[in-house]
């Protein structure tokens, strides 16, 4: 009968406390098969459970040499293994004294036995030797690294070893598994957990056991017959007893060994942690001819370092790299002070220096350049760290290479081309944007030592690039200097610098074009916003620009956060600047969120209120053009004003005390809303005048989009009668920017209980209006049609359920969906994509969508094949393989059959193309129901099968 653990709940009991099992082989063997084997995680988990307990068993100490038994699988004797480590690392007391000796010889006779495999089952064996030789040294075993040795010796006679092992074993093998043993015993030292006193006479009688290993490991690296398999066991087992804190001096011979490995391909990793774990232990200090020794073999790896660099071999590279910075890092102090060999020193920081200037652009060509920037820190800090006349002369020598360091690290700033950092992945782009930071922070650093020279050297250098016609700088140049510059800026006062003007002066001079450069420009105009509130005369120059800045979406974070720090700073000198009233009612936004909460309604209303009275004055007045210019503007000025104005961003405004404000109390109303609610009557009445304007209505329905944007659920009381009235707006004129304004509100609220009944009511009037447009042709309408389908995209991500209303025609909706996808506009089409999209993700929970879809899923279906055919232009592709792919994804079954049927009607979608292709294409597309990028490719190969020759072209487009 088949034992289960099963057996060992109580009937009755399931998942109870486990019964007594008995502890015998058979019944470990059969729980470790349900461990192992078994698909049942609950099964798993009880095994888990019993075996631990098994483990801790006092009869531990006999089964697990049955499970070691030939016959029995690898994870059995796994276990076996395990075990015997277990009761010997933490059940040693329960052994007499007069059993240590057998222990060890069976252990010993196991091992040789295992030494050919399973790799796992030796390792354990010789980790429970390692933990038994800790217990017993140096007491009870004085020479274990001898003895361990001595065992191993290849064709000795059974009696002689006292291990019972076979004569005929390989010499390679043993040699192989005597490596293994050395290594895992300082390993074992250094995890086991001992009590001080302990651990300081086992790592004396350790380092005793050295003079032994030292002339084997010798050995077997300097012979002829080593293969490269016992050479790199040998390179592990020196790394192994390195961290014991083996003195330098008696492994110099072995690291020389070391060196001459690099030079092997298969050796090299494993040389390269070795060095780099000898030369890193802290007391190598003491040993400083051997440190000195180990300057001309890191030297000599310089030729073979530009090689690899030179052949794009990130491997060798980044390997002799390490080595590099661990000996001109661990040791600089020591290093810097062997006067006599000062040349040497120079010539290692010069090869440091190629590492940090490695070509290629990290981390997709290099990874080996951030390695170095620690150095630089640790060798400035012991050059400064020397009394004032020693110092003087090692600045003469190490501050040309800090000003060639300077002239690395922004080389190694410069972002690719546009084309190449796009193909970027975004884990690339933010591990180079780290890079940068820890690159800015470095120059920061190094501006201590090189002071006002670096400036000017920066700034000159900027001068050429923008002054002289004759430079054919990239933007990438232009790029890295400032980069430099307002890395330098961002945290050393450079109120007193010389050069500011003058990079204030060129700042303007700068073509932002590029949008990356154009954030650097942002940047460190900000960097400079105290500068500036000193020097308000160069606002002029400099203010347009960051105004520029703030129209373009990609550039917001910067040229806003650049505004606020001028608004912060210059906030006296503004003034004159009023006509960019738009901005400035942004940067006046911020200023108003850092004031405390009660002062702000005030300054708010006298900030406002000759704006509300102007508008009051227009609103009374006739329709004509100039009047209809007036009102536009002033209500983009407010809403400029309630983008930025958000009292719960007070903490990040203002540093100081205004980090310390409590929020806002909840039954406080938010300012924005008490003026909005104070001036809706006179928007109600502006909008009844000016219903028929598209321009007026936009903008009045973007004053309420910026601040349900900016306040979120603070918007809360202005719900009722905002939907109240974009439904009586939208009833009368349907435009998109109500639906715009209703989809921010279903984003916002359609999760909050007591507003769902308001914003149900006012999707069932835009919705109701909209279908009677697409009723009579939508096809004049392509912004209305894009709106309505981005607010129902939205309605099925956020609330779902409002569908189950009776008013909502699902069907209806559907057909509006498969309109929209016929419109040749771009954007329209992408909102019908992404409706489609949360729709079909919805099919499952939704039974009405699924009778929909089972009924029309064939015309969603034969619409998107006939676009990719070529009814749509071959631009909007993309778009439809969205809609095919959630197709593909949620109902494959349901596509399989609609494919079969409406490929097979000849013709379609395109009269060239043969039924082998039809068929290639429904099965490429079946196959892939999560891989996007692939699906896009598939339906674009379809699109230029069906397009024909000219489809290769621009001429669809």
């Amino acid at each position: 009968e088949t034992f289960t653990l099963s057996q060992m709940e109580p009937p009755g009991n399931p998942g109870g406390t486990p019964v007594e099992l008995e502890l015998t082989v058979e019944n470990v063997e059969s729980a470790l098969y349900q461990l192992y084997f078994d698909p049942d995680m609950e099964h798993k988990n009880v095994a888990q459970k019993w075996l631990t307990q098994a483990q801790a068993s006092a009869q531990a100490w006999h089964f697990c040499w049955a499970l070691l038994s030939p016959d029995k699988i690898p994870e059995v004797q796994f276990f076996g293994a395990s075990t015997l480590h277990t009761k010997i690392s933490r059940h040693w007391s329960d052994l007499a004294a007069d059993q240590h000796e057998s222990l060890r010889t069976q252990l010993l006779s196991h091992i040789l036995q295992f030494s050919s495999g399973p790799k796992m089952v030796l390792t354990r064996l010789c980790v429970a030797l390692a933990s038994l030789a800790l217990n017993l040294i140096p007491q009870a075993w004085s020479q274990p690294v001898a003895d361990m040795v001595r065992a191993f010796q290849p064709h000795k006679p059974d009696s002689e070893d006292g291990s019972g092992a076979k004569a005929s074993q390989d010499p390679h093998t043993h040699c192989l598994t005597l490596l293994e043993l050395l290594t895992v015993l300082p390993e074992e030292f250094q995890s086991s957990r001992l009590a001080q006193a302990r651990r300081g006479q086992l790592r004396e009688a350790l380092a005793g056991e050295w003079a032994v290993v030292c002339p084997l490991l010798r050995q077997l690296m300097q012979s002829q017959d080593s293969s490269s398999q016992v050479k790199e066991k040998v390179l592990k087992c020196l790394s192994s007893w390195v961290a014991l804190d083996v003195p330098l001096g008696e492994i110099q011979e072995l690291l020389h060994d070391c060196f001459t490995a690099l030079s092997d391909p298969e050796l090299f990793d494993a040389a390269v942690e070795t060095i780099v774990n000898a030369i890193s232990q802290p007391d190598c200090q003491r040993y400083i001819n051997a440190l000195l020794s180990l300057m001309p073999l890191v030297l000599g790896l310089y030729d073979q370092l530009k090689t690899a660099a030179q052949d794009g071999d990130m491997e060798t590279s980044h390997g002799i790299c390490r080595i590099a910075v661990a000996l001109g890092e661990t040791h600089s102090r020591v290093l810097l002070e062997q006067v006599d060999h000062w040349q040497e020193y120079l010539a290692l920081v010069n090869m440091i220096l190629f590492c940090t200037g490695i070509p290629g652009h990290y981390p997709v060509n290099e990874t080996t350049s951030s390695l170095t920037l620690t150095f630089w820190y640790t060798l400035q800090d012991d050059i400064l760290s020397f009394e004032e006349e020693k110092q003087s002369v090692y600045l003469q020598v190490y501050r040309p290479v800090y000003f060639q360091l300077v002239d690395v690290l922004l080389h190694k700033s410069h972002y690719p081309s546009q084309e190449e950092y796009a193909s970027w992945s975004s884990d690339d782009k933010e591990q180079f944007r780290i890079y940068r930071v820890d690159i800015s922070d470095t120059l920061m650093y190094v501006y201590e030592m090189l002071g006002a020279e670096l400036l000017s050297n920066l700034y000159e250098r900027l001068g050429r690039l923008l002054m002289d016609p004759q430079q054919s700088a990239v933007w990438q140049d232009t790029e890295a200097l400032l980069f430099g510059f307002q890395s330098i800026a961002e945290t050393i006062d450079v109120n007193y610098s010389d050069v500011i003007p003058g990079l204030i002066g060129l700042i303007p001079r700068i073509n932002i074009s590029n949008i990356l450069l154009a954030d650097t420009v942002m940047y460190t105009i900000g960097s400079l916003a105290e500068w500036l509130a000193d020097h308000p005369v160069m606002l002029g120059g400099i203010l347009p620009m960051v105004l520029q800045g703030l129209a373009k979406p990609e550039l917001s974070v910067s040229s806003v956060s650049t505004l606020k720090r001028i608004c912060r700073e210059c906030r006296y000198d503004l003034g004159p600047y009023s006509s960019q009233c738009m901005w400035l009612m942004q940067g006046l936004g911020f200023l108003l969120s850092a004031l405390p909460s009660e002062e702000i309604l005030g300054r708010l209303h006298s900030l406002i209120t000759p704006h509300i009275q102007q508008l009051d004055t227009l609103a009374q007045q006739e329709l004509n053009p100039t009047n209809k210019q007036s009102i536009i503007h002033i209500v983009g000025m407010l809403a400029s004003l309630f983008t930025t104005l958000d009292i719960n961003r007070q903490a990040d405004c203002l540093e100081g005390a205004a980090s310390s404000r409590l929020p806002v109390p909840q039954s406080t109303q938010n300012p924005v809303v008490v003026v909005l609610q104070q001036v809706f009557t006179l928007i109600q009445t502006i909008l009844s005048k000016w219903l028929h304007d598209s321009e007026v209505v936009e903008a009045v329905c973007g004053v309420f989009d910026k601040s349900v944007q900016t306040l979120l659920h603070d918007f809360g009381p202005m719900v009722p009668q905002l939907g109240e009235m974009l439904g009586e707006i939208y009833s009368a004129f349907p435009q998109a920017s109500a639906l715009d304004l209703a989809r921010q509100m279903v984003h916002i609220f359609a999760g909050e209980e007591h507003h769902i009944p308001h914003i149900r009511s006012l999707t069932e009037v835009l919705t109701s209006t909209t279908l009677t447009i697409f009723q009579q042709g939508p096809r004049d309408h392509p912004d209305i049609a894009e709106s309505f389908m981005d607010l129902h995209a939205q309605i099925l991500k956020r609330k779902p359920d409002l569908y189950l209303s009776e008013q909502f025609n699902v069907k209806a909706l559907f057909y509006c969906g498969i309109l929209s996808l016929k419109f040749p506009e771009t954007p329209t089409v992408k909102a019908a994509s992404q409706f489609f999209t949360e729709f079909l993700s919805r099919c499952k929970d939704m039974p009405s969508f699924g009778d929909v879809l089972q009924r029309d899923g064939k015309l969603l279906t034969e619409t998107v094949l006939q676009a990719v055919g070529g009814e749509s232009p071959s631009s909007l592709t993309e778009h439809f393989s969205e809609v095919l792919l959630n197709l593909s994804r949620h109902c494959p079954a349901l596509l399989s059959q609609w494919l079969k049927e409406t490929l097979q009607t000849p013709g379609f979608p395109c009269a060239q193309l043969t039924a082998e292709q039809k068929h290639t294409f429904s099965q490429q597309l079946l196959r892939e129901q999560t891989n996007k990028r692939r699906v896009k490719e598939i339906v674009k190969e379809f699109a230029l099968l069906c397009r024909g020759p000219q489809g290769s072209g621009y001429s669809d487009y």
